[in-house]
């Protein structure tokens, strides 16, 4: 049933927790996780100027994706990592829905209501546009 899930990550405290989850409906299903990061346009302009070359941007961006690939690696689950540009909720949207997941699993962010209001959240985004079961872990 959830044999393909999307992890959408950023390496933050919330990553952490929907990583947890998404390895559990892995080991239930023996399924495979895909672990995507999506670096919007100011993010990507600051990694170019404050690095000396592209290898030590790439090293950074996969720097912070370390720990929830630790935690995948040492649950013995079968993994990908994905590096995407754009808005990260309407890419993450887009990439979800022309690949065949199972699932998404996304951590929540603390959006307050008025934020929420106005900008709304990633993961609500992904949550109303997706057209696989989408898991958002608080």
């Amino acid at each position: 049933m959830f044999q393909q899930i999307l992890l959408a990550t950023d390496g933050s405290e919330h990553s952490i927790r929907s990583t947890k989850q998404a390895i559990e409906l892995a080991k239930k299903f023996s399924g495979t996780i895909e672990l995507i990061y999506v670096i919007d346009g100011q993010t990507a302009k600051s990694d170019v100027l404050h690095a000396a070359d592209k290898f030590e941007v790439e090293q950074k961006r996969l720097e912070k994706l370390k720990a929830v690939e630790d935690i995948v690696r040492t649950a013995g689950i079968k993994y990908k990592i994905t590096i995407l540009h754009g808005e990260p909720g309407p890419t993450i949207v887009a990439y979800a829905n022309e690949q065949a997941f199972d699932c998404v699993v996304i951590g929540s962010r603390g959006l307050n209501n008025l934020q929420t209001f106005i900008l709304g959240s990633v993961s609500h985004k992904v949550a109303k546009r997706v057209n696989c079961p989408v898991l958002i872990v608080k």
